[in-house]
């Protein structure tokens, strides 16, 4: 096997964290029979590949200090809620534990991944895309409504919205500290108080009027273009026919996971060391249409998201630094994840980060 590279936090591919899925070890994984890993994903944060057995699979190994048994429970039981529903997503077929590893197997989905080696933060292809996902992910809150599942238990990789949907974010923010050993290691030399005071608090009194009037909702919170299977190659008109990776998937709201949206699609954060960050407004026209014509926003809805976008990344730059500091040791990714933590909230108060805000305000209304 060619020595596989994984994706970074950076634009340049690095050696991946954990090991790559071998024919040998799937074939344990499955029970035995033959077995042929066909393509080994680079995201990071796992080891995940597209296998054929008696037919094509989806194989994704996690650490136990990453995801438990009990872990992966949670979003799967989300999954079967929004494929009883009609949601176009994955079936999960089994968990597997075997010494220190825990695998899920999920059939491969429909559709082909035009952006399965895509950096996150990068954008789509076309409009046309854009605007396609958004009414997906409509459909994906639709079906999602009626979903009653608390939120998730501690543990890394999972994108909430806890710390800044409280009316007291700094008292959140230090229970969501204190009830994570790692990430309190993490932040012992960092200023992560006053920069939080100085950083997020201003954005979070824009946003704070506004919380009690959004409804609680279980959300995907990935929502990337590599994330969805698509019908129609390169297409201006092509439809996404399956969503991936639920990996991140909590109780927020309905807002929360379409500013993730635009914050993973729209602004192309890879270009903040240059000082110059790219903003794809007509992609961001796209997803807005394609979302309302399915699921239009209630007024409450439409003044919170550009309020909301501003921090929408904080709480998962948080749970990365928990990750990086307390499973991987990796000193390089904890600082880059808190300078993303404090980055990517910073970008918003200079005259583009403004500019985009004020776009969306309008389109929004």
């Amino acid at each position: 096997m060619s020595r596989l590279l994984a994706h970074g936090l950076g634009t340049e591919p690095v050696a991946p964290d954990w090991p790559p899925l071998t024919d040998a070890e799937v074939g344990d994984v499955l029970g035995g029979g033959p077995v042929r890993v066909l393509w080994r994903s680079p995201r990071p944060l796992s080891a995940a590949a597209l296998v054929e057995s008696e037919r094509l699979l989806f194989v994704k190994r996690h650490h136990v200090s990453v995801r438990t048994e009990e872990g992966l429970a949670e979003e799967h039981a989300f999954l079967r809620h929004l494929r009883e529903r009609g949601a176009p997503v994955v079936d999960v077929l089994s968990v597997v534990r075997l010494g220190e590893w825990v695998y899920e197997v999920h059939t491969a989905g429909t559709g082909t991944d035009l952006y399965q080696d895509a950096l996150s933060w990068s954008p789509f292809a076309s409009a046309g895309h854009a605007g396609a996902a958004g009414a997906v992910l409509a459909r994906l809150h639709l079906a999602a409504e009626g979903y009653r599942a608390p939120h998730r238990q501690v543990q890394p990789l999972v994108a909430s919205f806890t710390v800044f949907a409280s009316a007291d974010p700094a008292a959140a923010l230090e229970r969501y500290v204190a009830r994570r050993p790692a990430l309190a290691a993490a932040l012992a030399d960092q200023p992560w108080r006053t920069d939080t005071e100085r950083v997020h608090l201003p954005l979070h009194r824009r946003l704070a009027p506004l919380l009690d009037d959004l409804e609680p909702l279980w959300t995907h919170n990935d929502w990337h273009a590599s994330n969805l299977l698509w019908d129609v190659a390169g297409s201006e008109a092509a439809a996404v026919t399956t969503v991936l990776d639920f990996g991140l998937s909590d109780r927020t709201t309905a807002v929360h996971d379409l500013a993730t949206a635009i914050e993973r699609n729209i602004v192309q954060w890879l270009d903040l060391p240059s000082g110059s960050v790219r903003v794809q407004l007509d992609h961001l026209d796209a997803l807005l249409r394609g979302y309302t014509s399915v699921r239009p926003l209630s007024a409450a809805e439409s003044a919170a998201l550009p309020e909301l976008l501003p921090l929408v990344h904080a709480e998962f730059a948080l749970s990365e630094l928990d990750y990086f500091h307390g499973v991987t040791g990796s000193a390089a990714s904890s600082a880059l994840a808190y300078d993303y933590y404090l980055g990517h909230a910073e970008w918003f108060t200079t005259p583009d980060g403004r500019g985009l805000l004020e776009h969306l305000r309008r389109e929004a209304r």
